[in-house]
């Protein structure tokens, strides 16, 4: 897979429309779709969508990872959106239509192939800044993709910030487009200034998340990430390492936490940091920057908690462990 991560796609798509009801699914070539200049989605953002994967195991089934979840949050977001309402049914079967459709293209682990479900507004009204799109269009895309860090293992620089918002307080539940358009600017300007992978927004000193993904601290027996809110994306990869976790018998706290106490507890020898995401799975966090200091995770190096945190979702997920959550659902 030569190419950045999610720069491949596959020849084809499956699509359907929404005009009063869901049209039938067709497969079409994924590289163009025909819109109005004037499509609201162009012009007011009515845009969302979902990231997910399909593995293949040794025995040579397809299996694609808590599909059920993210088509869930992919209602949602469409519902905050004021897009037409999904149906589900239909969503699935697009989904595992195209999936079986390149069964054979789904690489071995650690690649995998990457699903994205896509949800846009296609009324042609510019006059509509107020009003919701009547019309939409759904789409999912494939795309074969290796490992998101593909110099190795992640050992990230992360600015912390407690001024800039990665999008508005009540909005940062939707996985939509404009939502990691306004944060741009701020990863942009950590990458420019600091030499930072990412931003973690802590508005007022709060701790939410990154630009990406979902933030979690591991100190000692203890995993500590914030209580779901309105604030933040609800990571479907963040429940499962919350789940494991506690399977493991760590204790998982999800509640406020302040960059002060972040910083304090990154002091301490054995702390470890971390980012999650359906790409990146968890990277390990080794360095904040805050005000112009640098303050180093525990050793400094990626540790042993989020490395075998990643490993065991990684194993469910490539087939190596026991399914006991009932997260894969075969193709």
């Amino acid at each position: 897979m030569a190419g950045e991560f999610g720069t491949q796609f596959m020849p084809q798509m499956t699509i359907s429309e929404y005009d009063g009801k869901w049209s039938d699914v067709k497969t079409v070539d994924s590289d163009k779709i025909s819109l109005h200049p004037g499509a609201h989605v162009y012009h007011y953002a009515s845009t969302c969508f979902e990231g997910l994967k399909a593995f293949k195991h040794k025995d040579g089934s397809v299996n694609v990872f808590r599909m059920d979840k993210n088509i869930e949050r992919f209602r949602q977001s469409s519902e905050l959106l004021y897009l037409p309402p999904l149906d589900l049914t239909i969503t699935e079967q697009m989904i595992r239509s195209i999936v079986s459709q390149y069964r054979d293209d789904v690489p071995e682990p650690p690649a995998s192939m990457y699903i994205r479900p896509t949800h846009i507004g296609t009324e042609a009204a510019i006059g509509k800044a107020a009003d919701p799109s009547d019309t939409s269009l759904l789409y999912v895309l494939l795309s074969p993709v290796g490992d998101y860090f593909s110099g190795g293992e992640a050992s990230l620089r992360i600015l912390l910030d407690d001024i800039g918002v990665r999008c508005g307080p009540d909005h940062g539940m939707v996985k939509g487009g404009g939502n990691y358009a306004s944060a741009l600017k701020h990863i942009m300007r950590a990458k420019h200034e600091h030499n930072a992978q990412q931003v973690l927004f802590c508005p007022n000193g709060d701790i939410q998340e990154t630009g990406a993904a979902n933030f979690i601290l591991v100190d000692g027996d203890t995993v500590l990430t914030k209580a779901l809110d309105d604030s933040f994306l609800h990571g479907v990869t963040r429940e499962s390492i919350l789940t494991l976790a506690r399977d493991r018998g760590l204790k998982v706290e999800e509640r406020d936490i302040g960059v002060d106490e972040l910083l304090e507890r990154c002091a301490k020898p054995g702390t470890e940091a971390g980012l999650s995401g359906t790409a990146a799975v968890l990277a390990a966090v080794t360095t904040f920057i805050y005000k112009g200091k640098e303050y180093q995770v525990g050793s400094g190096e990626p540790g042993p908690q989020i490395r075998n945190m990643r490993a065991e979702l990684n194993a469910i997920q490539w087939g190596d462990a026991e399914d006991v959550h009932h997260w894969l659902q075969s193709i």
